[in-house]
């Protein structure tokens, strides 16, 4: 169960502004290995011999190793100590050297029939498919909880500055202009998210009701009442004014209907309603991208008064798409909605951005970009045992 506090203290952080320089000094990367392919060694076995086969060499190979050699020869010893009374349907030559012979006529039998057959046919690494690649069915999923017209994603706040403008110089402006980005990516999920079926009311002229929290201070003093009684522990009180001032067509207060949908969610004072949470977190995230919307059109890089309550929300749809808390569950939005949160500074969505790209979770692996935000989580004081991989040297950014 999430801290009030927390979540309070998290939306402040954002609502401050998020951007930070990002360390300007990093380290040349280094080229990763290639892979060696398998090596394996056929051995056809009898009661009493065993041959080792080997791959035949052709004239196009560019090299013949010390193995491709030894292929040409066939080699059968004896087992000691096995102790195993020979077949009784082996074959018994006593003229050594016509089994010698025979054995050679074989042998380029068995040579020439291998030589017709296609190259990619010998690779035991293709036939078991050993370097398939995964990603490219992860990457083509697509979820219906996302529009069909969303831009590709911005360039990522955890990729330094440099490695776009060419300088170390401006990073700041740079990075604001980015965040602005993302921003905007968070208003147009905010407004396709069709799970909150009461959408905020509309009016001509550019502008529109605002939520409580932005424009009424009787609100706000509303509002810290319901938090001072949540964190007494009087639940029920609280809970009750939370949903409230949730009300659209009342006071439509963004932030409480962030705190809303999560009582809802995990029954704080009231029974636990999934469905009827997410209805609540989609409206909070499109009364506070309305809001934001505006800031934006003005020229306001870092954002307005909502973009906390946008934030908020738009990391709690992300986790209820993850886990199916009052909706189908949607690996791929669920990754959606952590990038655009991790990428306006909420340190726990970066967390959870990088596990899905650890885990290739609604999308395809990527080890260097969970790094990165794993770095930047850190950076903004998100600390967690285990993660010193992310700091190796092939992680920094080239």
């Amino acid at each position: 169960m999430p801290s009030l506090k927390g979540l309070l203290n998290k939306k402040d952080k954002i609502s401050k502004g998020s951007t930070s320089k990002q360390d300007a000094q990093t380290a040349p990367s280094t080229e990763e290995r290639r892979p060696k392919e398998p090596e394996l060694t056929i051995v056809r076995c009898t009661t009493d011999t065993e041959e080792i086969i080997e791959p035949p060499s052709f004239p196009d190979d560019e090299t013949t190793s010390t193995t491709s050699k030894r292929s040409l020869e066939k080699k059968e010893r004896k087992r000691h100590g096995v102790g195993f009374r020979k077949s009784s349907n082996a074959a018994i030559t006593k003229d050594p050297t016509a089994a010698a012979q025979q054995d050679g006529v074989d042998g380029d039998r068995h040579r020439q029939s291998l030589a017709v057959r296609p190259k990619s046919e010998r690779k035991i690494s293709e036939r078991f498919h050993l370097h398939r690649d995964r990603s490219k069915s992860a990457a083509a999923e697509t979820s219906d909880n996302l529009p069909v017209d969303l831009p590709d994603a911005p360039i990522s706040i955890a990729t330094p500055a440099e490695d776009v403008d060419g300088q170390s110089g401006g990073n700041k402006e740079v990075l604001e202009q980015r965040e602005a980005q993302w921003e905007k990516r968070a208003t147009i999920l905010a407004h396709s998210n069709r799970l909150g079926d009461e959408r905020p009311a509309q009016t001509t002229g550019g502008t529109r009701s605002r939520s409580s929290s932005i424009s009424n201070q009787g609100g706000d003093e509303n509002i810290q009442e319901a938090i001072r009684l949540h964190e007494e522990g009087d639940l029920e009180r609280s809970t009750v004014m939370f949903g409230r001032l949730a009300q659209p067509k009342g006071a439509n207060n963004a932030l409480a209907q962030v705190l809303y949908g999560l009582a809802l969610r995990h029954g704080w004072g009231i029974g636990p309603d999934p469905e009827k949470a997410v209805h609540y977190l989609s409206l909070a995230a499109a009364n506070s991208a309305s809001i934001e919307e505006q800031a934006l059109a003005a020229g306001m890089k870092k954002g307005g008064a909502a973009k906390g309550e946008l934030v908020l929300a738009i990391f709690e749809l992300g986790n209820s798409f993850r886990h199916g808390w009052g909706v189908k569950k949607d690996a791929v939005a669920a990754r959606h909605y952590y990038e655009t949160a991790a990428n306006l500074g909420d340190t726990d969505a970066m967390e959870e951005a990088a596990w899905c790209y650890v885990e290739g979770f609604g999308g395809a692996k990527d080890k260097f970009k969970a790094a990165q935000y794993l770095r930047l989580a850190e950076q903004k004081g998100s600390k967690a045992v285990g993660n010193s991989w992310i700091w190796k040297e092939k992680y920094n950014p080239k």
